[in-house]
């Protein structure tokens, strides 16, 4: 079977709006009510909000394609960027270079989208990196492909067009991402041109190295672009937790121009990514109560040990704080942070499960579970 780009309909695509609808319709309900609580947040807590989503969406992209960065230095890069305080921390060039290109991308959201765009893009992206043509095109004479098993019997999930095609089929590209947006004079909904622009994006595979995470923030810039602001949407984050089922579901659009499964599917997902940006919400609003429910009754170790906690957002510490982490944090010994523990149980500011050295801490604020969201044939949601 021919690949779409090999198709007589390429890129006209095909899909049955009546079935997205409803997650349409869910989509703008929920920006909505987003930018209606984002505005009763103080400018400090928005910052902060800010600086960690985008920091997860900098590294969840890059979990997606197997790379794990530290979301320290990450988080600092892009404070940095936006101008907030930050540590001196230093950092690589893979975790500098994809805190530029999140953060250009929120700044540059409502921008019409370019070659020079991408280009840039790419550029921050491969920063440090040698042995790819950056910030251009792909040009090499051999198929791109994406491929998995032994070298003796590889399996060919994706062939994409030729580098002689790219060019032109890129300056295609961004002329139908601009046309489908809101001010263009072909406008689709919102979800529908995400959906489209990442698996079009993806189908050229443009570029040597840096596709999927380039392609996940076209996704981003087409959500943004039709809410009106700055998009913290959790797409990425969201798309890691089902990454086996991204990889299979992209693989199954490639061979049809009919898109149909492939927005069902993509809606679902940004349904999900949205609510689990409210949850984040819900937690930053929570934070700050929780944080002005305990002032003036901490020490400094005892607050240096819970905003740490709250940096690591809604999923907090992996397992729970123990007592070997709390000590490592503040190098305090033994007998203080077996006082500071109990004393944080006791002011309500932790809960404790288990006991000894089996005991853990958690932050006590609820958080609401997010439903994983899927579209049934009817277009009816669930979740």
């Amino acid at each position: 079977m021919p690949w779409n780009w090999q198709q007589p309909g390429w890129p006209n695509f095909t899909w049955d709006a009546v079935r997205l609808r409803q997650a349409e319709e869910r989509f703008l309900i929920g920006s909505g009510e987003f930018s209606g609580v984002l505005k009763h947040l103080t400018a400090e807590d928005r910052e902060r909000l800010t600086a960690d989503a985008i920091s997860t969406e900098a590294l969840t992209t890059s979990e997606i394609e197997g790379e794990i960065l530290d979301r320290a230095s990450v988080l600092s890069s892009i404070r940095k960027q936006l101008g907030l305080a930050a540590d001196r921390r230093a950092a690589k060039p893979a975790e500098q270079g994809i805190a530029e290109m999140m953060v250009d991308l929120f700044r540059s959201f409502a921008a019409p989208l370019s070659i020079e765009m991408l280009f840039a893009w790419h550029r921050m992206l491969m920063s440090g990196r040698s042995g790819l043509a950056v910030g251009m095109f792909r040009v090499d004479d051999e198929p791109m492909q994406v491929v998995s098993g032994p070298l003796h019997a590889p399996k060919v999930h994706f062939e994409a067009p030729p580098s002689t095609q790219v060019p032109e089929e890129m300056e295609r590209f961004v002329r139908w991402f601009n046309r489908t947006g809101p001010q263009g004079e072909a406008p689709l909904p919102a979800l529908t041109r995400a959906g489209i622009a990442h698996l079009y994006f993806e189908s050229i595979h443009p570029f040597e190295d840096g596709n999927g995470r380039i392609g996940r923030a076209i996704s981003e810039k087409a959500l943004s672009q039709s809410q009106g602001q700055p998009g913290l949407t959790a797409l990425a984050a969201t798309i890691l937790i089902r990454r086996k089922d991204y990889y299979a579901q992209l693989e199954a659009a490639n061979k049809d121009n009919e898109l149909t499964a492939w927005l069902a599917w993509f809606a679902g997902i940004a349904l999900e990514a949205q609510q689990r940006t409210a949850v984040r919400l819900e937690f930053a609003i929570n934070q700050t109560r929780f944080l002005d429910g305990l002032r003036g009754q901490l020490n400094d170790r005892q607050l240096k040990v819970l905003l740490r906690m709250l940096r690591e957002g809604p999923e907090g510490f992996t397992g729970g704080l123990s007592a070997g982490n709390y000590g490592s944090i503040t190098g305090a010994s033994p007998a203080t942070v077996t006082r500071d523990l109990a004393d944080l149980v006791a002011k309500d500011a932790l809960r404790r499960t288990g006991e000894h050295r089996y005991a853990r801490y958690f932050l006590p604020i609820a958080l609401r579970s997010v439903p994983q969201v899927e579209i049934d044939a009817s277009g009816c949601l669930a979740g």
